[in-house]
């Protein structure tokens, strides 16, 4: 076969896969996202107007309802009609369903009325897949008409947000929670401790938020990059009263979203321990640590936080400040978690328990004693030890402890759930001991990982992690047998911080990825197709995005090649609704003066020994906002 003919084959090839690919949609006609188990499209749509009587029998249902019309006011400027009596007029009906789960709902929409049931959660998704479908016509809202019914996959369905490396205000974890529930997620983990600052109102212990939610200022650039570090000398810090604290729980409760607290120990403690230096592994006289500290080390330049300072510091990376095994320390701990938990009525709280070292502990009197006492083998136990302890006073009031998988050292705790990070090994071997899982694997769910090359993106801490391969991840391992796979509580994607200084920095790293999160979470594996979500569905929700000012990363258009008379034609989809796309195929910059884009165009033709050409393009979405520059080879 000469080079010629293979080149046509691969081209026959690709198209047959395409055709393949748009058969593949047609199960998909609805731009909903996650896109529900089952749907049966009818014919004609329902007319949604202002004043629509809608019946809801109780309060929970009625303030799921007050929602939707909330959000369907703010954006088209109507608003349902909500009764606790069942009216002649009454064209949306709403109810319980006692044979249903919780977040099962479904909904049934006629041209002529509405009846969503479903338990108490179920019914507020109900509302948000309403909200979705609902089309603009003029001055007209049409619903289609259509038969959909809908429970999740897992039951933990997070985002993680990082709150101590770069604090957020009340108001944007508001929108971070609305656009949660929007998209069905249900957990909220936030991040509020860590060496770089503590965010929470802690009424017994004022330097808390006095001293440790502050910091001087915070290296420029990606840790070591500089050598020694270069300081903004801009002081950073904030922290939430305990009523702010409880009006998110209130509000993201409201939205079916419980919100988990993470409260770091043993390590990633010294802002408290900038603080409160007596909680530390060594005696404190008159302020001063007492010897017997190992020597400070320096790395890339800087000194570690080896020795306890009084600041807090304002570099990244692992720090060697851990808390002491001491019964004012563990009266410390408890006196914190007690007021915690009477701001977060969440079954869990999040004790951290990750990149612990043991350096302090190794030359600290005070550990080794308590390793001698109680007949530990090494550090690692003591480690376990210390979280035990911890643990004990949870389930003691009632609640469950989290952790991340490096609680496994030394010995688990009885009761404990293991969010697994370091790749899926954590958590294979926690749910093989009948413990319960949240996968939150580094390798597909941080997204404070790239989206592109670095050259190309905002700083991100490392790694490359693009749309696709986030919706790729499947939570349950299919090593673990099916009784050991029911251990698997669901998956979270973590958004830590450390190099997102701004709120629309950290919207650009949310979104899109949130969508593919969404789809993960809620939907069963052999229902989700990434082809879908990223030329069907997806675009639809990014315009809705660019509406609403949410600075989101706009993805890669969807690229296609045909061969059309011995010519490469190419077509291009934008992947926000509603875009043009600028391109070039010469080598040279595409901006808002090259070529723009309003249909399939044949690429030029060069001789085989040329070099192929190279497509370049960016996408200007509706709002005006404007993407990278998008490079493809064109074989």
């Amino acid at each position: 076969m000469n080079l010629i003919n293979f080149k046509k084959l691969c081209f026959l090839t690709f198209g047959l896969i395409f055709s393949q690919f748009l058969n593949a949609q047609e199960k998909y006609d609805l731009a909903l996202v996650p896109y529900p188990s089952e749907v049966s499209i009818g014919e004609g749509t329902f007319v949604l107007k202002d004043k629509t009587q809608l019946y809801a029998e109780n309060d929970a249902q009625r303030g799921s309802a007050m929602l939707f019309n909330t959000y369907i006011n703010k954006r088209f400027g109507v608003s349902t009609s909500i009764s606790s009596q069942r009216q002649v007029h009454t064209k949306i009906n709403v109810s319980h369903d006692s044979n249903m789960e919780n977040e099962a709902y479904s909904l049934s929409v006629k041209a002529n009325e509405i009846v969503v049931k479903g338990g108490d959660a179920g019914i507020f998704y109900a509302f948000q897949t309403l909200i979705q479908l609902i089309e603009q016509r003029g001055n007209e809202l049409h619903i289609p008409v259509v038969q959909i019914k809908d429970q999740p996959e897992y039951g933990y369905r997070g985002l993680m947000i990082d709150v101590s490396r770069h604090f957020r205000t009340l108001d944007e974890m508001k929108q971070i929670v609305d656009l949660m529930s929007h998209f069905k997620l249900n957990r909220l983990h936030w991040h509020l401790t860590d060496d770089q600052g503590w965010r929470l109102e802690i009424k017994k212990y004022p330097r808390l938020t006095q001293i440790a939610a502050w910091r001087d200022s915070t290296i420029i650039g990606q840790y070591g990059n500089f050598k020694p570090f270069i300081y903004d000398v801009v002081r950073h810090g904030g922290f939430y009263t305990q009523d702010e604290a409880r009006e998110l729980v209130r509000y993201a409760a409201e939205r079916k979203i419980t919100v988990i607290p993470e409260i770091e120990l043993p390590g990633h403690s010294s802002a408290v321990l900038a603080a409160y230096p007596e909680f530390g592994s060594f005696d404190v006289v008159n302020g001063v640590v007492s010897k017997g500290n190992i020597a400070a080390k320096r790395e890339n330049g800087q000194s570690y936080n080896n020795e306890i300072s009084p600041y807090v510091p304002g570099y990244w990376g692992i720090h060697y400040n851990i808390f002491g095994p001491k019964e004012e320390t563990f009266k410390f701990l408890e006196d914190v978690l007690t007021e915690v938990m009477a701001i977060f009525p969440s079954k869990y709280i999040h004790i951290g328990g990750d990149e612990v070292p043991k350096d302090h502990w190794k030359t600290s009197e005070i550990a080794q004693k308590v390793i001698k006492k109680n007949k530990l083998k090494d550090e690692h136990e003591l480690q376990s030890y210390f979280i035990k302890r911890i643990e004990k006073f949870l389930n003691k009031n009632g609640r469950n402890l989290i952790g991340w998988d490096e609680i496994l050292e030394g010995g688990l705790a009885p009761n404990a759930t293991v969010m697994s990070w370091r790749g899926e090994a954590g958590g294979i071997a926690a749910a093989k001991m009948g413990h319960d899982v949240i996968m939150t694997p580094n390798s597909h769910m941080y997204i404070d990982h790239g989206q592109g090359k670095q050259a190309d993106e905002p700083l991100f801490i490392c790694c490359y992690l693009p749309l696709e391969k986030v919706y790729s991840y499947h939570p349950r391992p299919e090593d673990l047998s099916p009784e050991q796979q029911m251990h698997i509580l669901g998956v979270q994607a973590n958004m830590w911080t450390e190099y997102v200084p701004s709120f629309e920095k950290m919207q650009y790293m949310v979104f899109p990825r949130l969508l593919a999160l969404s789809e993960v979470a809620w939907m069963a594996k052999d229902k989700k197709d990434y082809n879908s979500f990223a030329k069907v569905r997806m675009p639809k929700h990014l315009a809705e995005l660019d509406q609403q000012n949410i600075n989101f990363r706009i993805p890669e258009a969807i690229v296609e090649v045909n061969l059309k008379d011995g010519k490469k034609e190419v077509k291009l989809a934008s992947s926000v609704a509603g875009s043009k796309i600028y391109y070039t195929y010469d080598g040279h910059k595409a901006d808002r003066t090259a070529h723009l884009y309003r249909g399939p165009f044949l690429m030029p033709v060069h001789g085989e020994e040329q070099e192929p050409l190279k497509l370049k393009y960016i996408i200007v979405t509706p709002s005006n906002r404007e993407s990278g520059i998008y490079t493809v080879e064109i074989e």
